[in-house]
């Protein structure tokens, strides 16, 4: 299950590194208890709109700015919650071959050979 309150967490944190701030910085710049700004970063605790607006005051960042990031986090999350719970695709199937001869023929180029097998010829070119 994707939790909000995490990815809001996630992308408060960032931000705060970004600065290279602390969390006491930021915390007493917002008026916010260290340990309780702590919570909302690790996503345990759910902010209220009033303290995400005295904490994006604290990070100098625009509310809206702070909420298009969750959102474009939270579009990613749920794509790939969507994707592991669709049906897996299978791998190609690859012929298995015996024996495999390699020649190189007189005139081609070194970085060209040949593959032989029992199955059909294949041209390889050195990348």
């Amino acid at each position: 299950m994707i939790l909000l309150r995490r990815l809001l967490g996630d992308v408060l944190r960032r931000q705060r590194q970004r600065q290279g701030r602390t969390l006491r910085e930021v915390s007493s710049s917002a008026r916010v208890s260290l340990g309780y700004l702590s919570e909302v970063e690790r996503g345990q605790k759910e902010a209220s709109s009033e303290l995400l607006s005295a904490i994006c005051d604290a990070l100098d960042l625009r509310m809206s700015e702070l909420m298009r990031e969750v959102s474009d986090e939270l579009a990613l999350a749920e794509l790939a919650a969507s994707a592991a719970a669709s049906d897996p695709v299978p791998a190609p199937v690859r012929p298995k071959l015996n024996s495999v001869s390699v020649t190189s023929l007189a005139g081609v180029p070194e970085d060209r050979v040949t593959i032989k097998s029992p199955a059909d010829v294949v041209d390889v070119v050195a990348a």
